[in-house]
């Protein structure tokens, strides 16, 4: 198996943490990537035709992309239960985009400040992604995710360690301690440690 990645996407950090938890990343072979919003990788566009990652590429050559459909193949191939069945999977998959959104809203964010020109960045767009992150948080500090390892406490997990990386300057751990210590919990997962953020 083989995946196109990049040491910091917090999608491919998704993948990988789900991947070290069924004891599959050791069968994952890393692929580089130059993957963008402006500058498109041509190789990783052959496999993917939105050149994103993560694109992954199984052991019988299907492709697959995004995190969602790849971690739902590897939770398969492992015998994993991330996605549950019943009432836990609609739970679990809700968690999940609401991870992916705080992920999602944040890349906006950061792509607004770190590539756009500053002359036609836009301040309002900013804070209005910001503002996604800010209620997604205060609806984790609202959940009950206790001692929960599925999909949506992966997701969100790595949406609050990508803050961590990215906009330490938020401060999402103040007014929210139940958050707080429940991420300090995860991260401490061994697949929460190898799978940080480079730097």
């Amino acid at each position: 198996m083989k995946i196109y990645h990049s040491p910091n996407s917090p999608f491919v950090r998704k993948v990988m943490v789900v991947a070290h938890e069924l004891d599959l990343a050791g069968r994952i072979e890393r692929l580089p990537s130059a993957v963008g919003p402006v500058r498109r990788d041509a190789t990783v566009r052959r496999d993917n035709p939105l050149g994103q990652v993560p694109t992954f590429i199984a052991d019988d050559g299907a492709v697959l992309y995004d995190s969602r459909v790849i971690c739902e193949y590897l939770d398969a191939l492992g015998g994993g239960s991330f996605f549950g069945s019943g009432t836990a999977r609609w739970r679990n998959l809700t968690d999940a985009a609401l991870g992916d959104g705080l992920l999602g809203a944040a890349l906006l964010a950061r792509y607004e400040a770190m590539l756009r020109p500053e002359t036609l960045r836009w301040a309002d767009w900013s804070r209005g992604q910001l503002e996604k992150v800010v209620d997604v948080v205060d609806r984790v500090e609202a959940m009950e995710l206790g001692a929960r390892l599925d999909i949506g406490t992966v997701t969100v997990a790595c949406g609050l360690g990508y803050l961590d990386f990215r906009f330490p300057d938020l401060d999402w751990r103040a007014g929210r301690p139940r958050a707080t210590a429940w991420y300090a919990g995860f991260a401490q997962r061994p697949s929460m440690m190898a799978t940080a953020p480079a730097g």
